[in-house]
């Protein structure tokens, strides 16, 4: 039994040995659209949601989803994120996919994370991503605005639909009727 832990143990290290010597000789991609290896896109992927279940803190956003405060998220992201997580048209942003991994489209495909898990990932940023930490160059107060936006996008009140259209020159992302903003409201 020992002799098969110690062959198990001697394989392992070479095998990791061998990975290495192959990144550092260069036969591993680095350009940013170069496509992934399916694995290396798993991989990354349950990192990244391990680390965040891990590190992240279960924060409760302090902004009530109020007409103002998603507009102003609206505005907070179209200013500082749409260039690379798409535009309020829906269209995929111009860098999404100069990035690696690309950039996801916010808008066409909100996020489902809780708003603790998105406010984290705006606040510190995703290292290996070029998703940059906006703690120190944006307020508190707007990161959470902004983050209630996204995880309101599908379901927007009428009025922010309606300024939306009337700003932005294009109907607001498809969704609900804003009752749960309603009943937000009336509390």
């Amino acid at each position: 039994m020992g002799k098969l832990f110690l062959g198990a143990i001697i394989g392992l290290s070479v095998l990791a040995l061998a990975i290495l010597g192959f990144s550092l000789m260069g036969f591993v991609p680095t350009q940013a659209k170069a496509a992934p290896p399916r694995l290396e896109g798993r991989v990354a992927t349950q990192a990244l949601d391990a680390s965040m279940e891990r590190h992240a803190p279960r924060l409760t956003n302090p902004l009530k989803p109020t007409d103002q405060n998603l507009i102003d998220g609206m505005n907070i992201y179209f200013e500082n994120c749409s260039v690379c997580h798409g535009g309020l048209d829906r269209k995929p942003a111009p860098l999404a996919n100069n990035f690696y991994p690309p950039a996801p489209n916010l808008i066409s495909d909100s996020p489902d994370d809780p708003e603790w898990h998105i406010f984290f990932a705006i606040r510190t940023g995703v290292r290996y991503t070029g998703m940059p930490a906006w703690e120190g160059v944006l307020a508190e107060q707007d990161i959470w605005k902004v983050t209630s936006f996204l995880s309101h996008v599908g379901k927007l009140p009428p009025p922010v639909q309606q300024y939306w259209q009337d700003t932005f020159k294009v109907a607001a992302a498809p969704g609900g009727e804003g009752k749960e903003h309603e009943a937000n409201e009336a509390n």
